[in-house]
Formats: C-alpha cells, structure tokens, sequence
C-alpha cells in the first residue's frame, strides 16, 4: 500500500478535502442506516410482532441511540392515537424518504469533494512528470524508450486515475458504511453477527488471489503497451525510410506481434477482473441464506429474544452490506493494475537529475574573455567518451571540432551548455566553473543550431521567438531577414501567423533550416554552438543557409561541429579529436602542412 498513500499524497493539502468530506460521509451513513432500522419498529407496530415499545413523554436529551429511539417511538406513538396504524405507515413512510433524500445529497456532496481531490491528484502527477521529461539532463533520454515515457504519461496516468483515483471513494467510504452498519447489527443480534463474521475470510481469501494475478498481468500488458507506442513512434518517425526500404511487412509483423499480446494479456486481466464481482456477490448471498437459516432457528426456537420484526430488519441491513462488499471486493481486483501503473509513474518522477543548480550560485550575466576546458574527461557509463580535454576559446574566436565519427566531438559541445555533467575536471567561462552558474543564466548565453532542423508544431512567428511570449513583431522579422527567412516567410499562406505542422514538416529542409537560424539570430547570444546545419541540403538551400551562418556568426564566439571542410577553412582554430582526445590543432593551412590526421581527413572529405 506503499504506492497507494505515495499517490495519495499528491493531491495534498489535504485538508481542502478530508473534513469536510468525513462530515459528508457520517451523514450519509447515518441517513442510510436510518432508512432500514425503521423497518423494525414499523414491523413491531404493525402486525404486533415482538414487544411495542410505550413512551409516553419526550425523554431529556443525550447523544445515545437510546435517546433517538426513544423519541422516534415518542411520536411513533402519537401516531397510532390519532391515526390508527394507517397513520403511522404514512408517517414511517414520510421519515424513509426524507432519509433517502438526504442520504444521496450527502453522498453527492461526497461525492463532488472526492472529484476534486482526484482531478488534484491526477493533474500533479502529469504536471511531475512533465517537468521531468522538460529538465532531465539528456543522459536520462538515452536510457528511457520514448513510447515508454508516452506510455506513463498518458495511459499510466488514465489507469492511475480510473482504479487507484476512483477507488478512493470506495477505501474512503464503503468501509465507514460496513462498520456502521455491523454496529446496528450488533445492537439488534450479537450472537448473529459473531456468526456472519466467520463466512467474510473465505471471500477475502478469493478476491487476494485474484488481486495477485491482476497485478502480475497488469505489469506484462503496460510494457507491451510501451512497445507499441514506441513502435508506433518510430514508424510515423521513419515512414519514408520504412517505405524505401519496403519494409512496410516488417514492422506491420512486428507491431502484431506486440498488439496481439497485448490484446490477449488484456482479456485475461478482463476476465479476471470481472469475476471479482460475481466472486462477492455469490460469498454473499450465501451468507444470507445461511444467516436466514440460522436467524430463523433462532425464532422458531424461542432461544432467543431475536424477533420476527428485528429480524425482518436485520436482512434489510444485511442487505446494506452486499452492495459495499461487492463495491470494495471490485476495487481490491481493479486496484492492483492501477498500482501497478503508479508505480511506473513514481519510478520516472524518482529518477534523479544529476544535472542541477547549486545552492549557492555566482552570477554570469555576460561573457567577456574566454571558455576553458580545464583538463576535462567524460564517461558515459564505463566508456571513456572524452580523455584529458584541455582547451582555451577566446571571446570572438571560432573553433571547429572536426574528427571521425565518435570522436567526441557532439559532447564536447553538449557538455558546454550542461547537457551533461563533466566527469572529471572543469569547463570555465571567464574563470568560473559553469557547475557554480545557474544553467538558465548559463543557457541564456548560448544559441545553438543543430544539423536536424528541429522546429515545433507553431506559428513561424512562434519558432522564431521560441520562448519568449512579448517579442517584438519588428525584431522577429529583423531576424529571420538576416537568415534569409523573410522572403519565403511573406509567400505563406498566413505570412509570419502560418502554423508550420509536426516538426516543421510544411516547409522544405532549406526553409526549416533557415528558420532555426534565425531563431538564434533573434536569441543574439556572445556563444553559438552549430552542428553543421548544411550537410544535409542542397546546393541551392546550403548557399542560402551559410550566408545566414556567416551573418550569425559575425562578432560571436563560435564552436562548429564540422562535416564539410567549406565550413572551417576560415576558422580561427581548428581542433582535430580522435577516440576522445585533442591529436591536432591549428589552423586549416597549417594542419594541412604536418600531413597528420587532418590532412587524411580533407583528402577523404570525413567530418563525419
């Protein structure tokens, strides 16, 4: 149950709910009850079953069931003076509806109270989780299956809300209603009840061992489900490579697969789901035969000062029990999946995030001299990633990592923005360690352009000042004029208001690229990291884009990721990485003169 009050505690403070939601519940229960135990007094009356209980006066107030019995008989009484038993039938009749009115404001009101506790509980928990997903360091992305977190978030969260969130009612105010209710039992037959209490282990029993299947299975079909989601994410991703490659077959038998295990895993959690409330409601009527079997020995007997009216009575409230068993018996079999889809939530909410801001931080508002790679090292689990990284960048200076692929180069850059945490060593930008910085005030001097154009599901207005909400209509088009962006921008349909779909997929790759560079552009930040944002264009498109990477790059600090030698021929430095560590540095000319590494790498044309 550990999950369970782990769920429950996010829809904390909870004293916006428990109160007033008790008070609500005690009057429901008491207006429940009330409905049948006038059934005996009624039983007594009429038909002169058992002895008729004569109050002549009303009694002094107390807060007993006495003092209530005594005054319901009180007026029961005046009834059948001056109205005869037809007179106090209406009379009863009028107390059980107004009862049964109450009964189900309150549990409404209840019911209202839970609602928002719920929808409190399930908002948190989505909020938890995107706000992991938002801050994460990167590192936690290469461990975690996209459909997976997909998964979590939207079906984990679904089955959350529907068994563990709903079930709150049932844990909450069923079992308040079964020990109120064996409280009237008791009062009326105690030796009764003692003998009922022996038939509820056995249905306790069945519904545990149907709770432990439905966990097993529940965890089976949420990972089968996270498979699907991925696969499904892939394919929408991949679709062109996936139809070139007529593999269209394949993943068809593999998406099958995984749907058809799922689908089987889910009946059967169905099945056994279902069975829990036939499984509770057969227990029960048992037990009512059995308590009618024995209740009625005890009449005929005359060993008992049970009578025919309490007894009547007693069935009626017996009865009152069946509904909430059933209820809790369907809850206790439902509740297992639902705990298992929180506990898939918790996990991804417990995940740590190495990368984060320090207490105590200094300030970097701007940046005025230098970037330092202080003897820096990297591993990305057990391997050696980066090895000995000592590197100086001065302010307006452009540095190109260039080196086979897995040399390192993609995290050099990342680790400069702290998309990762350096292993050992430090990464200064004039003279303080970025760990001491916070990462927003970090970031904020950082643009970065990425060989993927990655753009979002906005207006062009939107990309281009991604992140800030008050831009300046003037200094968006300023920017992308600079990237030679305006001109196709003003042939859209909707100019710079046009919604440019899924990851930019209405424009062409030129177009998309043009746009990610004016966003930077309109960052205007003293660093720009770029991952060549021309080798996968064409001729026409990589004129367009470099001229906008020539006017981005102006007056800036620069680290280019290259992939073709046009890009860094110009550069101020060039760093040549093999397997983690700097073998070369210098300039185009005079790397090509020591006809090392780079120099094979020109003639191959391998900056990949």
């Amino acid at each position: 149950m550990k999950t369970f009050f782990r769920l429950l505690s996010l829809s904390k403070p909870y004293h916006h709910f428990i109160p007033e939601y008790v008070v609500y519940v005690i009057l429901y229960t008491i207006f429940g009850l009330m409905n049948f135990t006038l059934i005996i007094p009624l039983m007594n009356t009429l038909f002169g079953a058992g002895d008729q209980v004569i109050i002549t006066h009303l009694p002094s107030f107390s807060l007993t069931f006495t003092y209530f019995k005594e005054v319901f008989y009180f007026y029961l009484n005046e009834q059948i003076v001056a109205y005869g038993k037809f007179g106090v039938l209406v009379y009863v009749c009028i107390i059980i509806f107004i009862s049964i009115v109450l009964k189900n404001l309150f549990g409404w009101l209840s019911q209202k109270v839970l609602t928002r506790m719920r929808v409190n509980m399930v908002r948190k928990m989505r909020e938890k989780l995107f706000n992991q997903f938002s801050t994460q360091s990167l590192g936690f992305f290469h461990n975690e299956r996209k459909g997976d977190l997909l998964s979590t978030i939207s079906s984990d969260v679904v089955e959350v809300e529907a068994s563990v969130a709903t079930s709150l009612q049932i844990i909450l105010r069923e079992p308040l209603v079964i020990v109120t209710t064996f409280i009237a039992l008791f009062y009326i037959s105690k030796e009764l009840t003692f003998f009922t209490l022996l038939f509820f282990p056995v249905s306790g029993f069945l519904l545990n061992s149907l709770s432990r299947k439905l966990k097993k299975h529940s965890n089976a079909s949420q990972n089968l489900l996270g498979k699907i989601l991925n696969t499904t994410e892939e394919t929408l991703s991949g679709i062109r490579i996936i139809k070139a490659f007529n593999a269209e077959n394949f993943i068809r038998r593999k998406f099958d697969k995984d749907n058809n295990a799922f689908a089987e895993t889910v009946k059967s959690i169905q099945n056994q789901r279902e069975m829990a409330s036939p499984v509770s409601e057969i227990t029960g009527v048992l037990v009512v035969i059995i308590i009618m079997l024995y209740g009625g020995h005890l009449i005929l007997s005359d060993s008992s000062k049970l009578s025919a009216g309490s007894f009547i009575g007693y069935l009626a409230l017996y009865f009152q029990i069946l509904a909430p068993a059933k209820t809790i018996g369907s809850a206790f079999t439902s509740l297992p999946k639902g705990l298992s889809a929180g506990e898939r939530v918790l996990r991804v909410i417990d995940i740590d995030n190495p990368i984060k801001d320090k207490e105590k931080t200094v300030p970097l508002d701007t940046f005025e001299k230098e970037i330092t790679f202080d003897h820096v090292f990297f591993k990305y689990q057990e391997a050696a990633v980066l090895k000995d990284i000592q590197l100086t960048i001065p302010k307006g200076r452009m540095v190109a990592l260039v080196g086979k692929s897995g040399a390192g180069k993609t995290t050099m850059a990342d680790l400069l923005p702290r998309f990762y945490d350096v292993t050992d060593g430090r990464i200064l930008i004039d003279g303080k360690d970025i760990r001491d910085v916070k990462m927003h005030d970090l970031r904020a001097l950082m643009g970065m352009v990425s060989q993927e154009a990655i753009l979002f599901n906005e207006s062009i207005f939107d990309n281009i000042a991604f992140g800030q909400t008050d831009a300046d209509k003037e200094e968006v088009i300023r920017a992308a004029k600079i990237a030679n962006a305006h001109e196709f921008i003003i042939q859209q349909e909707n100019g710079y208001d046009t919604v440019i779909g899924d990851r930019g997929m209405k424009l062409s790759g030129g177009q998309r690229q043009r746009l990610t560079i004016a966003r930077a552009i309109f960052k205007n930040p003293p660093i720009l990291i770029l991952d060549e944002a021309t080798s996968a264009l064409d001729t026409e498109s990589e004129k367009l884009v470099q001229d906008a990477l020539d006017k981005l790059m102006q007056n800036r600090t620069t680290i280019v990721i290259a992939h073709r030698l046009s890009t860094i021929q110009h550069a101020n430095d060039i760093v040549v990485l093999d397997r983690g560590e700097i073998r070369e540095r210098g300039t185009h000319d005079e790397l090509l003169a020591r006809d090392g590494i780079y120099r094979k790498l020109v003639e191959m044309q391998e900056f990949k």
